[in-house]
């Protein structure tokens, strides 16, 4: 009997840097950096290789950026400090991505710093 369950999975570099760069969404639409990611991680983390151990970064990642962000916004109206946070979270946010998106392409492991680890 002829089983038609496959274990093997594809390896897809160009679709881990897609999942990379999907995060840049944020800045084109306003929204989608948290959920295209996890939209494609969600659907691709049993059939691509890698995938679920770059998707699990990538949310790890975004979900730290906006509990940073979250812890910001009042420290603007106490110190002022939160204005300077919430621009290097945004240039973190925006340049991470790309590195990542690199090392992906290269085959190479995501590492985003600052990542708090939501999911494991």
């Amino acid at each position: 009997m002829e089983s038609n369950y496959h274990t093997l999975k594809r390896t897809d570099n160009q679709l881990l840097v897609i999942t990379h760069l999907s995060q840049l969404l944020t800045y084109v639409t306003g929204f989608g950096g948290l959920i295209a990611p996890l939209i494609i991680w969600a659907t691709q983390k049993e059939q691509v290789d890698g995938m679920d151990a770059h998707g699990k970064s990538i949310l790890n990642f975004q979900l730290s950026m906006l509990v940073y962000s979250l812890i910001s916004i009042p420290l603007i109206f106490i110190v002022g400090l939160g204005i300077l946070t919430l621009i290097l979270i945004a240039i973190l946010a925006f340049v991470m991505p790309i590195v990542n998106a690199i090392k992906a392409s290269n085959g190479e492991l995501p590492s985003y710093p600052l990542s708090l680890n939501f999911i494991s």
